[in-house]
């Protein structure tokens, strides 16, 4: 925004955000296994997401990764950061069974299951994602502990990666399954639920475009760093900005600002403020002074109950910690067009 691509600064802002994504995921990672996660989800095609994260998964190694993946798969309900989790954790785990080197290959293709299936699971229509190495394989005696937290049989292993794995796609309404032989390799099958949902115009627009609008946002952040940052990006991306340090002084601007004539488009909320009013209590108050509020929760802690369910507290949408512009931008263009969750 501010510097081109060939600039120097460029390339270590780049190198820091992606830096700062990987940390993101792997804290995630820790709470999805603790606490169980419950997905956020979004509907959206995750076949650039998939790509995204197996390559950078496989950068810097002496894997190579190949690709077969029809055009026409279909979307899915989506935990966007749960789902480049799981992508990563397993090419992770295929290049552990290959420290000479291999190839991958990631396919992704739409598959219907039957009805009394031998995977136990509904019947329907699913994206079905398959992940295969040339590795040493899996011996059956170990082919039915790998789900099982903290088994391993890597030195460097945890022992939390697939059991995560299989944590996030079961609440996704998914399944996990694998094969695999001893000197020959493995292949795990990913199957995850069609969405029933029509994509709207901007969802289905490409990573990376951004989506400008018009209209008054509130920012509610105890911390002014972060405040600042939200305010800079959505002044870019064409709207007026107002900020609140907590929920009680949010309440008062927000009710000044309809009292004059000239109310806020969309309120963004901190879930949680130290010592002071999150979030979670200032919607109430909110949705009584404006029972047509349009409002967003945002938040680290992607485990609450309310990231997952937001809308049954009064929020139209939802958008986790740390963000990038491009998603600030689809979520805050949603709500104010109308269309958030």
């Amino acid at each position: 925004m501010y510097c081109k691509p060939d600039d120097k600064v460029y390339q270590i802002i780049l190198e820091a955000e992606k830096a700062s994504t990987n940390a993101k995921g792997l804290t995630y990672q820790l709470l999805t296994f603790a606490k169980g996660g419950a997905p956020v989800k979004k509907t959206m095609f995750i076949n650039k997401l998939v790509k995204d994260a197996t390559a950078f998964a496989s950068r810097g190694s002496n894997t190579k990764c190949h690709f077969d993946v029809s055009e026409d798969i279909w979307a899915v309900d989506a935990d966007e950061g749960q789902m480049n989790q799981v992508v990563y954790n397993m090419v992770i785990n295929a290049e552990q069974s290959m420290p000479e080197g291999g190839s991958i290959t990631v396919s992704m293709q739409n598959t219907a299951i039957e009805p009394d299936n031998k995977y136990l699971i509904k019947d329907g229509e699913y994206l079905k994602i398959a992940i295969s190495d040339t590795g040493a394989g899996i011996s059956e005696e170990n082919l039915s502990k790998i789900f099982d937290p903290y088994f391993t049989t890597k030195k460097e292993g945890s022992g939390l990666g697939l059991a995560t794995c299989y944590s996030i796609i079961k609440n996704h309404g998914g399944y996990i399954t694998v094969d695999s032989k001893v000197g020959t390799g493995t292949t795990f099958y990913i199957y995850i639920p069609k969405s029933e949902k029509e994509l709207s115009l901007e969802e289905k627009k490409g990573k990376g475009e951004l989506l400008y609008g018009k209209g008054k946002i509130l920012i509610m952040d105890d911390e002014e760093i972060l405040r600042n940052a939200a305010g800079l990006l959505l002044s870019e991306l064409g709207y007026n900005v107002g900020f609140a340090r907590d929920g009680k002084e949010a309440i008062e601007i927000y009710k000044k600002a309809k009292d004059s004539g000239e109310p806020f488009n969309v309120v963004i909320m901190d879930l949680t403020i130290p010592g002071g009013m999150g979030g979670k209590e200032a919607i109430k108050k909110l949705i009584e002074i404006d029972p047509d509020i349009r409002a967003i929760v945002c938040s680290g802690y992607s485990t609450d109950t309310i990231m997952s369910e937001f809308k049954d507290y009064g929020f139209s949408d939802v958008i986790i910690k740390p963000y990038d512009i491009d998603e600030l931008s689809r979520v805050v263009y949603k709500v104010v067009e109308g269309k958030g969750g």
